[in-house]
């Protein structure tokens, strides 16, 4: 029995128009036992979002098209989806990053590169709240 034996069915959201962490989160989250959808941009994220209902959302500062924060806002104005965690990730971890996730909407900030323990940690976060509300 694993300690993330209880991350099982959630149904989380990597957005990262790096392969290498899109391709490192699916493996953490498919060894908890998580099912992995992913996305390589902003409007990716978003039909995804409509079309598979995730239970808690990851989504890349810094991406061509649409970033993370406009995608963050996108989601967290709709009446819908706001209730969905967003984690925006970021390679920077300075204040005035964490007051930009804030200002977006976001219900959490994780820095680049995670761990397996870091990410699947915040998804056991985000993932309760999100069941307590």
């Amino acid at each position: 029995m694993s300690e993330w034996d209880d991350l099982a069915g959630i149904k989380v959201l990597v957005v990262d128009d790096s392969s290498t962490i899109r391709r490192a989160a699916e493996i953490f989250l498919a060894q908890s036992g998580c099912e992995a959808m992913l996305a390589t941009d902003g409007f990716d994220a978003m039909a995804k979002v409509i079309d598979g209902r995730p239970d808690v959302i990851f989504l890349d500062s810094v991406m061509p098209r649409l970033d993370g924060y406009q995608a963050c806002m996108l989601i967290k104005r709709h009446p819908q989806y706001r209730s969905i965690p967003v984690v925006l990730l970021s390679a920077k971890s300075g204040l005035f990053d964490q007051a930009r996730c804030r200002i977006a909407g976001s219900d959490g900030h994780l820095a680049k590169p995670f761990s397996k323990e870091a990410l699947l940690a915040s998804v056991r976060q985000y993932a309760r709240q999100r069941n307590q509300s």
